[in-house]
């Protein structure tokens, strides 16, 4: 009878002993990403901080992500003194017309390779995936040279045409729109509905979660896209923001290191994609899931 009383209690000391030891182990994991983040925060607190500072004190403590006075002097140069304002509003021309270009046209070419069978559907969707893997750098000369045979340098045909598809939302759209139930289509076309009926009424909605990641990942690939504008214009009317903050960091203003004013430019930049990124940031996190699931 003591073996039989004495069994039990083996199993019930290891679970005691593997309480504590997970707990330790999952507060030092905590540690760990939490000087990570801290690592990864800190240069976005000394451009907050830089941004409020007077150029003197950025020059002497650039480091210091405490202003000494504050000051906004260098948010009323940055719009009084420079092109920031139609800076930002190319930009924001350029993005909207982008973002809506690309979700419209990648869901369409993910919708044509995911459901419709035609020939060539495998090697087409090959040439995407080996798109991806090019190097944009390696594009820009020929981008360059279209851009001048077509007539489209230096307008904003040129900064919004080449940019209104891309392969990474074409993949995107298509390997969700595999995951779609055929079922559902085929209720659709037993109700009458052509393909684009099919595609534009019953299949788009579901794809909400696809569609507001590749959103995402348009407006701010589109908002951040610096090399394109760099080969498609040249009229100073014509920048967008990477394009004019590059023209400030290259001294266009004069002498001395004018952090405040550059960093406080970055900061405005930055505004618009971390916004829109924290308010869809569960249906990105969502549709990026759904996609691995499906890989």
């Amino acid at each position: 009878m003591a073996v039989l009383t004495d069994r039990p209690a083996a199993p019930v000391t290891r679970r005691a002993d593997r309480g504590p030891r997970a707990r330790v182990n999952r507060i030092l994991g905590y540690a760990v990403l939490i000087a990570f983040g801290l690592v990864f925060l800190y240069p976005f607190v000394i451009q907050l901080g830089n941004s409020f500072k007077t150029e003197p004190d950025a020059a002497a403590n650039p480091l210091s992500p405490v202003p000494d006075p504050l000051t906004l002097a260098g948010f009323e140069r940055i719009f009084a003194g420079t092109n920031f304002p139609l800076w930002l509003g190319n930009s924001l021309l350029v993005t909207v017309l982008v973002t809506l270009g690309r979700v419209f046209f990648d869901s369409l070419a993910g919708y044509a390779l995911a459901r419709l069978r035609f020939r060539g559907r495998a090697g087409l969707f090959a040439a995407i995936i080996a798109v991806m893997a090019v190097p944009g750098v390696v594009l820009l000369i020929p981008k360059f040279l279209v851009l001048k045979q077509l007539g489209l340098y230096d307008s904003y045909a040129g900064l919004v045409v080449p940019l209104l598809a891309d392969a990474a939302g074409v993949f995107i759209m298509k390997q969700f729109f595999e995951s779609v139930p055929v079922s559902v289509e085929e209720a659709a076309r037993i109700d009458g509905a052509g393909v684009f009926r099919t595609f534009w009424s019953v299949v788009l909605p579901m794809a909400r979660p696809a569609l507001i990641t590749l959103t995402i990942l348009s407006f701010q690939g589109s908002w951040n896209e610096f090399p394109h504008s760099l080969v498609s214009v040249q009229d100073p009317d014509l920048f967008t923001l990477p394009r004019g903050l590059a023209d400030l960091v290259s001294g266009s203003l004069g002498k001395g290191t004018q952090y405040p004013l550059k960093l406080g430019a970055a900061l405005l930049a930055t505004i618009p994609v971390a916004v829109l990124f924290v308010i869809f940031q569960r249906y990105f996190v969502r549709g990026a899931n759904e996609g691995a699931d499906k890989g």
